[in-house]
């Protein structure tokens, strides 16, 4: 068959938009700055890269231990461990704007005024492509509940950032909400350009020798296999309530995961826990997906896009 279509745009509505070779991308904290797989795959042949979460300073993190393998999954709890942006800007984006691989810049803050000022920061930078917009944050300002469980200051955060980026805005929603698509309806209301769906669910473990917490911080975020279901689900909603991409997040280890989340309504998908395992699995959810579009007879990956919606 004829040369088979796997570039989608990701960001209709922005002037500048985001186009992507293929709609598979690495997850945020899963890939660090890209730079350090470099020598291990072809990073250029990936869709996307999104870098680690950034802040306006330098943060260490969390105590120890910050990983926990729990079943079928990964409880995490780093905290926002990063270089800071000036350092990004100074050591990391000369390098990106040599790749052909666009880079896209995970951003965090704890009030709305460090999420404008991250975003005015990056403006204009070269080797970055787009913002994805963490509000799975604690909001110092209404005591430390998270930006994205209300729709009010979900909207508010992402409606701060692109009045101060030309940017491509992508914001990653919390699935710790009670109606995910409520927060969906009012991030894409307030401008964003495409939605990341979803982060870690809240979780813990707890060491019965010690009889305490087993995470240095106490609790932490579950990502891996263990929660593709409810990830699958959520695309599957929010797909159906706002008309912008949705990228699909949250288990994806194989072709068949991302091809599920496509045929939910994902434009795209990005890889995370699974790179820990095999740094190469995103290349070869690529090849997976091309040998099912050979084998199917489909030409176009728009044509999966949403195919299993109503």
């Amino acid at each position: 068959m004829a040369e088979l279509r796997l570039s989608v745009q990701l960001a209709p509505r922005s002037k500048r938009g985001l186009w992507l070779k293929n709609p598979v991308m690495v997850a945020a904290g899963t890939f660090g700055y890209g730079d350090e797989l470099a020598p291990v795959l072809d990073i250029q042949r990936l869709g996307a890269i999104v870098c680690k979460g950034t802040t306006l300073k330098p943060r260490p993190g969390h105590p120890q231990p910050r990983l926990i393998e729990t079943a079928s999954g990964l409880l995490n709890s780093i905290g926002l461990h990063n270089i800071g942006v000036d350092a990004l800007i100074r050591d990391k984006a000369p390098l990106w704007a040599t790749w052909q691989v666009p880079v896209i810049v995970n951003i965090a803050g704890e009030t709305v005024e460090e999420y404008a000022r991250l975003a005015a920061r990056l403006e204009g930078v070269a080797g970055v492509s787009a913002l994805e917009v963490n509000i799975s944050c604690p909001n110092l300002e209404a005591g430390g509940m998270e930006f994205g469980t209300d729709p009010v200051t979900a909207a508010e955060v992402t409606a701060a950032v692109k009045e101060v980026t030309s940017l491509p805005v992508m914001v990653k929603l919390s699935p710790n909400v009670t109606d995910i698509a409520e927060i969906a309806g009012a991030v894409a209301q307030a401008g964003a350009d495409a939605l990341t769906v979803i982060n870690t669910l809240k979780g813990m473990a707890i060491d019965v020798a010690r009889r305490r917490p087993a995470l240095g911080s106490g609790v932490g975020g579950l990502s891996g296999p263990a929660i593709k279901p409810v990830a699958l689900y959520m695309v599957y909603r929010v797909a159906q309530a706002v008309e912008v991409p949705v990228i699909g997040c949250g288990g994806i280890a194989s072709a068949q995961d991302a091809l599920e989340f496509l045929m939910a309504g994902a434009s795209a998908v990005q890889v995370g826990t699974a790179n820990f395992v095999n740094p190469k699995v995103a290349l070869e959810i690529i090849g997976g997906i091309e040998a099912f579009m050979r084998r199917e007879g489909v030409g176009d990956i728009a044509q999966l896009i949403g195919a299993a919606q109503p």
